[in-house]
Order: structure tokens, then sequence, then C-alpha cells
């Protein structure tokens, strides 16, 4: 194993992270307080845990060195596909859910996970095939390879991790030197595959039908997005406004801590997960949004970095990859609380409530700081 020395580790970057992660923490319990149900689940103590699970995890991460996982690429992508597939046969009638393992007050959600060994797998894939990726059949079959995992999490129904996944294959082939006319090529041929399939699943769609790969509740967030009502008491467009009106009334610094009437009164609905942007914005103001935004754009510029840095291509896209969900997390949810984009379920990283996606997230910390480790020192 290659000889590391520690004072090559990024220390700005775990600096910024633990910075971010502590504050979302203090956000969600602001943002849960008068709500009994979320007190007695222990929400906080909850995400407590998963920050400090996480934290060693990055230590773990940070020995092991990274070139070992392109030897495991192929047991984890098709260890995942088992899980995910157990979930969506068993998840329901065990679990009460085709997302989540239950295990005691713990819920784990292996799509989260799944992020990270999709980066891992195609990071290994294009690095040892990047000789190759001229000859357009190698792209395929790397789009191949993200659907036979992609499905599976579609199936959940999970829509916005699978769209994820997407994302980072398009970023990692992208980063790995794909030909101007393939991307052109795949470009018009997904066009395509949307074009006839889009219209296929709006034609045969039932509201009534549950189990359809098309949801109710998906095809409302669209239509409220396109089409909002002025009136809209309930629903996803009901949180958007009142979204809108906790981030409008936050003004230049905020209300203060707990002191935010949209989520204090509960009007602002998730606001512990999916809406925790309007809620801090609230609270702290253009302001805070703007330092939690500079943080996170501190965090992916430093994984960038590490890429830039990276001794070898599989680092590289590693790097590349977290890089990648991070930034299209991010400018998600914060679109989303804008009203600039649909409602999604993707969560603001190391922000939002939710163990999985914080574990999962800090992993992909782990893997970066991994990567910087056995490369040189650092420069500022």
């Amino acid at each position: 194993m290659q000889n590391i020395s520690w004072r090559h580790f990024d220390f700005w970057l775990l600096g910024a992270v633990a910075l971010l992660t502590l504050f979302g923490i203090v956000m969600i319990r602001s943002a849960i307080a008068g709500n009994i149900e979320l007190v007695e689940a222990n929400t906080v103590q909850k995400q407590v845990i998963f920050a400090v699970a996480g934290f060693i995890v990055i230590g773990i991460m940070s020995v092991v060195d990274y070139k070992l996982l392109a030897a495991l690429s192929n047991p984890l992508y098709f260890g995942t596909i088992f899980v995910l597939v157990a979930l969506n046969l068993v998840g329901g009638a065990l679990f009460g859910s085709a997302r989540w393992f239950v295990l005691g007050p713990i819920l784990i959600q292996p799509s989260e996970i799944a992020k990270i060994v999709m980066i891992i797998v195609l990071a290994d894939f294009f690095a040892r095939n990047q000789h190759k990726l001229g000859d357009f059949r190698w792209v395929l079959r790397s789009l191949f390879v993200t659907i036979g995992l992609a499905m599976w999490i579609l199936l959940q129904p999970d829509l916005s991790t699978s769209i994820v996944i997407f994302v980072i294959w398009f970023a990692l082939v992208w980063a790995a030197g794909l030909e101007v006319k393939h991307l052109l090529i795949a470009s018009g041929v997904g066009g395509l595959f949307l074009g006839i399939s889009i219209p296929l699943l709006l034609i045969t769609y039932n509201p009534e039908n549950t189990t359809g790969l098309i949801k109710p509740y998906q095809v409302g967030r669209i239509i409220n997005f396109l089409f909002p009502a002025a009136d809209a008491t309930h629903g996803d467009l009901y949180n958007v406004q009142q979204a809108l009106i906790a981030i409008g009334s936050g003004g230049w610094l905020g209300k203060g801590y707990e002191a935010g009437t949209q989520s204090q009164l509960r009007f602002l609905k998730v606001r512990h997960s999916d809406f925790i942007f309007s809620a801090l914005a609230e609270e702290f103001g253009l302001v805070g949004t703007l330092v939690v935004m500079v943080l996170l754009i501190f965090i992916i510029v430093r994984c960038l970095r590490a890429a830039r840095l990276s001794s070898d291509t599989f680092g590289a896209l590693i790097a590349y990859g977290v890089a990648t969900i991070l930034a299209f997390q991010a400018m998600i949810n914060i679109g989303m609380n804008l009203s600039l984009l649909p409602v999604t379920g993707l969560p603001l990283p190391f922000v939002s409530y939710g163990g999985s996606s914080l574990l999962s997230m800090l992993l992909g910390i782990g893997l970066v700081e991994s990567v910087i480790l056995r490369h040189k020192a650092l420069d500022f």
C-alpha cells in the first residue's frame, strides 16, 4: 500500500464539511421545534449519530487506498443491485417501505449509497477503457451498466435518485474524454427516446393506478410547477408558496434562530428535509443563505481540485463524480425552494435531514480525501 503523509490531508475540505454538517443539525433542531412527533422520534439525535458515523467513515476511507476499490467495483455493483432487488421484492411486505430498510428506529436507504457505488463503478470502467471511448459501443456499454442499477431505484419508485444516477454517468463519460460527435449522437438518441416515451407515458397514465412507472404525485408536481393555481391550500404547490413566504420574510439578516414564523408555526411543511433551505433563509436571511451556498461551492471546488491533482484517471473521476453529486443536488434543492424547478425529494447536501443521504455524502468526501492524500502537498 502506498505510503501517505497526513500533511497532505485536505483539512480545509474537512473543516467546511464539518461546519456545514453541524449547521445542518442546528437547523434541523430549530425546524422541528414544536413538532412533538419528530421530537419524540429523536430526529436530531439520529442525525447526530449518522454524522458521527460519517466522520468515522471519512477517517477510514482516507486511510484506505482508493485504488483498491477498482478491484471491488464488480462486487460492489452486483451487491448493490442485489440489495435493491431485495428491497423491491420484500421491502413493502417486511419493512413497510420499498425505499428503506427499517432497523429498529433507524431507516437505511440503499439508493443513497448506490450513488457512491455508481461513481466507483463508472470511474473504474472509464479508467480501464479510456482509450476505447472513441468506439461508441463502449459508451453504450457504460450506459447499460448505469441502467442496470438505476432501473431498480426507479421501481421503488424513486425518480429523483434515478436521475442523479444518470447525471453521474453523463458527467463521468464527459470527464473521461467522450468525443463531441458521440455526445451529439447520445443526446439525439436520448432526445428521441424522451420524445417517444413521455407522450406514451402521459397517454397511458391513469391517476387511479399507483403501480405504474409514472405516479400521480409525480404528474401533480409537474402540473403544479407549469400551471400553478393561485388558491392552492395543500400539496406541493402549497409547500412552495410557504417556502417563498419564508424566504421573502427573512430579509437580509433573518428573524433569528428559532424565530421563523413560517417554520415555528408549522406553515412550512417538511421544513427539516426538503425545504430546510427556506427555513434557514427565514431565520438567517439572505446573508445566511449566501454563507451556506459559499460553503457548498467551496466544498465542490476542493473536490474538483482533488480531481485535478489526482495521480491517476480513476481517482480523478471519483473526485469529479462526488463534486457532480454535490453540485447537482444543491442546485435542484435550492431551485425547488425558489420555485425555479419542480418539487423533488433531493436533499440539500450536509444540511437536510436524512441519515443515509448524509452518510453517503460523507463517504464521498472520504474517497476524495483518499485521492488527495496519495498525491502531493496542498497548494493554496
